[in-house]
């Protein structure tokens, strides 16, 4: 037997570290874009948070002396449709009257999406011990989702799932774009979110909505999501989209939708059922579960 045949394949810690961070920036985001709801309208939020983050990166290429030219215009646009436009618009508005809790687990149906399309698109399947990961999320997500039980609102659970779909393709279209370095992706994070906002400014005025009451607690809501959640979260996000593959990265991140329950609860008084306790408990295993099972399935 060759010396190679006895060499465990490596998990990317430096990826999945970068997720764990992600999980709780993003989680408590949840709470934070909540709170900010209550003094401006959904679209001028989204503008705002998207436009600041996309020039606070922008500004980080400009003092470092890198190209400002997008790459490859064309498939960043598409991007920015899909991750910055669509995504971030649709989870504002459904948290206008979903809780942030219940909206976060919607969204992040995101993974199945991609594991429905990754096979079709990016040739990549399941196999072994990652479907048992898969069904302990899978079992996880239904019982904190409850469909067996009457929506209180529908509009709102529609809207966060379209932004799990709109994420999910937007999780594909990443994986066709070449990048080659950190200031690529700086650079490609940076350009997604101007050309992504771009539209949601066009919507933010057309649309008419309340005046948004500069306090400072909306100061600093929109403080963390520029800076935080925003421009930081979506630079990590995309860098661990390209280290893992689509079916581990989106499986993995679902830990967020645990934060955001725990957070809504924690804050906001959402206080989770006996149900979707033991639903978080199943995607804490599946989350466990899945980077042994993805080094199995490498391993052969």
């Amino acid at each position: 037997m060759s010396r190679a045949s006895h060499v465990t394949p490596t998990v990317d810690s430096a990826a999945l570290a970068a997720l764990g961070f992600l999980a709780f920036v993003w989680g408590y985001n949840w709470v934070a874009v909540k709170i900010a709801l209550q003094y401006a309208a959904p679209f001028p939020f989204a503008a705002e948070r998207s436009a600041g983050g996309g020039l606070c990166l922008l500004l980080v290429l400009l003092l470092a002396r890198r190209p400002l030219k997008p790459l490859y215009p064309a498939r960043t646009l598409l991007l920015g449709l899909l991750q910055t436009t669509l995504f971030t618009s649709l989870t504002s508005w459904a948290l206008v009257h979903g809780g942030a809790g219940k909206s976060a687990v919607l969204v992040f149906t995101m993974p199945f999406w991609v594991i429905l399309a990754a096979p079709f698109v990016l040739h990549e399947r399941l196999r072994g011990m990652q479907w048992l990961a898969v069904l302990c999320a899978f079992g996880g997500l239904l019982l904190i989702l409850s469909p067996w039980q009457r929506v209180p609102d529908l509009g709102s659970a529609v809207l966060a799932l379209a932004a799990g779909v709109a994420w999910a393709l937007s999780v594909l279209v990443v994986k066709k774009i070449p990048v080659r370095g950190h200031w690529e992706l700086l650079s490609l994070t940076a350009w997604q979110m101007l050309l992504g906002a771009a539209p949601l400014v066009v919507i933010a005025v057309l649309v008419p909505g309340r005046a948004t009451d500069w306090t400072w607690t909306y100061d600093a809501m929109l403080v963390y999501n520029i800076l935080f959640a925003t421009a930081a979260a979506w630079l990590l996000w995309l860098f661990i989209v390209g280290r893992l593959p689509a079916t581990q990265s989106g499986l993995t991140s679902l830990a967020v939708p645990v934060v955001g329950v725990l957070s809504g609860w924690w804050q906001l008084g959402e206080r989770p059922s006996m149900g979707e306790v033991a639903g978080m408990l199943l995607v804490f295993a599946g989350l466990a579960l899945l980077p042994y099972a993805a080094g199995r399935s490498r391993g052969g």
